[in-house]
């Protein structure tokens, strides 16, 4: 640097003595390059350190997106398998225009009916469950045909077979009760579709006046055909 710098200071002597007298010293324009150096060095180490700033926050993004969002999946399918009653959004239950006495005729005994396979993996897949697992849930109607329900996928959803209390086999149960009293004309049939799709389990405890499912209807069994 020292024998750097005094060949500067020579070729400056040199060609101020006899080219340009007025070639200013060569300090000033040195002590100048340092400074510009030192800014530039400085905006280097920013620019540095804002790029790692970035890199760490897009990194915590990643971690966030592989680690929360499984995790939110997860809590979102747990409460689908424990829910008892359907999502109102998802299924707020269908009707047909059908009259009390069409549905308590002979001729519209509930008969079997085998939902399509891509309606079924639709009304799963709304809930969350992609891999359901063999009679774990009842692709059940919220209003059954019995008491005038249609065949539209606002009416199916995937009720657990194993939920500890309100489950399917409850459900089943009382679907036959409200059933059976709108075809003794005890019970209106508007009103029997409508209290079933509101709250099937507040609709249970009305019309069997109690708090918690019967135990022979937590054992009742009726086989379908998607399970």
């Amino acid at each position: 640097m020292n024998e750097l710098n005094s060949a500067i200071a020579g070729f400056i002597r040199i060609h101020q003595e006899s080219i340009d007298p007025t070639l200013p010293p060569p300090d000033g324009a040195k002590a100048l390059l340092k400074l510009r150096m030192a800014q530039l060095s400085t905006e280097s180490l920013a620019r540095q350190r804002y790029s790692r700033i970035i890199l760490a926050t897009v990194a915590a993004l990643v971690i966030v997106i592989v680690f929360a969002i499984p995790r939110a999946l997860e809590v979102r399918q747990h409460s689908v398998k424990n829910q008892i009653v359907p999502d109102p959004s998802l299924t707020p239950g269908a009707t047909l225009p059908v009259t009390r006495n069409e549905v308590c005729s002979e001729t519209s005994i509930e008969t079997v009916r085998i939902v399509p396979a891509s309606v079924a993996r639709q009304v799963f897949a709304s809930y969350g469950i992609h891999e359901p697992k063999p009679r774990a849930y009842e692709l059940d109607y919220l209003i059954t045909p019995a008491l005038g329900g249609g065949d539209n996928i606002r009416n199916f959803w995937p009720q657990p077979y194993g939920a500890p209390v309100w489950n399917a086999h409850v459900k089943d149960a009382l679907e036959d009760r409200l059933h059976r009293l709108v075809c003794s004309g005890e019970l209106d049939l508007a009103t029997a579709q409508r209290d079933i799709a509101q709250d099937w389990t507040a609709a249970y405890k009305k019309y069997f006046v109690t708090d918690r499912p019967l135990p022979e209807h937590s054992r009742f069994v009726k086989d379908r055909p998607w399970e």
